[in-house]
């Protein structure tokens, strides 16, 4: 058989969530005996060294830009060129004339529930409008769904009223180099690469609005007013335009002072950037997975994140939960977790039990079930 992978945005050298599921998962599956042949379709760009082809793992570089065009226009002719058997789209999209049966990994339907085009960055609001105009069409093509979280599947379950057995969670992972580092070279010469203070709290977010920005500068502003914002936190994937832009809505520019930007960090670094934080906030309004809660807590790092799904069904008992929405709530819960080393010595032994339950190993397993189903 021989299974297509869709991972277009695999060479790119920013890579964010979805890209780094993509080669997370082509990784675990080249670990398999599968007994299969593999074509992953990728669109050419720098970071073109992070897989290895082998007898059995081709890698096809398809020209195309933007992103609709290479996916509609540029793709199917290559599949169908290659002969591929199935075709596992894994960005949420597909395309719609296809010759190959097709599974589309559907991480989340956010933009279908709420599409505000005067939020996010231009590239953010463009892509939504793509997703909306092309998942309805893409859940109909698919033979199966897969989605990241049960949460998520009982969201695209609902909204469009698929039968149960089309939906499929697969749950993300942890990457192994993920890990608590202790070599103070490491430690120090990332420090120095990204000018980070010795203890912070750690935040990773980005323009969109559903990582709830706002929501942690105004609970970090109150944490500051009442004399209580003893440690800096840093930020990465943000500019200072729109840092300072928030600041100003929120009558709080000072809080600048507290704040260390220190841009894109490539996923292989990020390790020793978490290694060094007090702790991690990832209060989001909305997710599908929430894959730093794992990252985290494999590096050690207690976690202050949503009180609602699905970052209660990922994280379980090893974080602690705060109201997403309500600013004082994540204020309280930092102040609390900070002031109180026991407990978060706590939350780091159980995170430490709770990313045993995740594995690309597990989730390259289901997904080959799935592709052989279907053929």
């Amino acid at each position: 058989m021989r299974i297509g992978i869709e991972a277009q945005r695999l060479f790119r050298k920013k890579k964010h969530g979805m890209d780094i599921v993509a080669l997370e998962l082509i990784k675990a599956l080249q670990k398999l005996d599968t007994g299969h042949e593999f074509v992953v379709f990728v669109r050419p760009d720098t970071d073109d060294k992070v897989i290895t082809p082998s007898a059995d793992f081709e890698i096809v570089r398809v020209k195309g830009s933007p992103y609709p065009v290479w996916e509609q226009f540029m793709l199917p002719p290559i599949v169908k060129k290659y002969g591929i058997d199935v075709l596992h789209c894994t960005a949420n999209t597909a395309p719609l004339n296809s010759s190959a049966p097709i599974i589309t990994t559907l991480h989340d339907i956010i933009y279908l529930e709420k599409l505000n085009l005067t939020q996010g960055s231009m590239y953010q609001r463009i892509g939504n409008l793509y997703r909306r105009w092309n998942v309805p069409r893409t859940v109909k093509k698919s033979k199966i769904i897969t989605t990241v979280s049960n949460f998520e599947r009982q969201r695209i379950l609902d909204h469009f009223d698929l039968p149960e057995e089309k939906v499929v969670t697969v749950y993300n992972a942890v990457g192994s180099h993920f890990k608590k580092i202790t070599d103070p070279t490491e430690l120090e010469r990332v420090k120095l690469k990204y000018n980070l203070p010795d203890e912070y709290l750690f935040f990773l977010g980005n323009t969109d609005p559903k990582k709830n920005v706002r929501g942690v500068l105004a609970a970090l502003a109150i944490l500051k007013q009442q004399g209580k914002l003893r440690l800096p936190i840093v930020m990465p994937d943000l500019d200072s335009l729109y840092l300072n832009q928030l600041l100003s809505d929120l009558k709080a520019p000072d809080l600048a002072n507290d704040i260390v930007l220190c841009g894109y960090i490539p996923n292989i670094e990020i390790p020793a950037v978490y290694s060094s934080a007090v702790l991690f906030l990832y209060p989001s309004l909305r997710e599908s997975f929430g894959i730093p809660l794992l990252e985290a807590m494999a590096c050690g790092v207690p976690v202050v994140t949503s009180n609602s799904s699905p970052m209660t069904e990922v994280a379980g008992n090893a974080a602690l939960y705060a109201e997403a929405a309500n600013p004082e709530s994540i204020a309280e819960n930092i102040d609390m977790l900070l002031n109180n080393e026991q407990y978060r010595q706590q939350l780091v032994a159980l995170g430490k039990e709770r990313i045993k339950l995740f594995s690309w190993e597990n989730t390259a397993s289901q997904m080959l079930t799935l592709y052989e189903k279907i053929v």
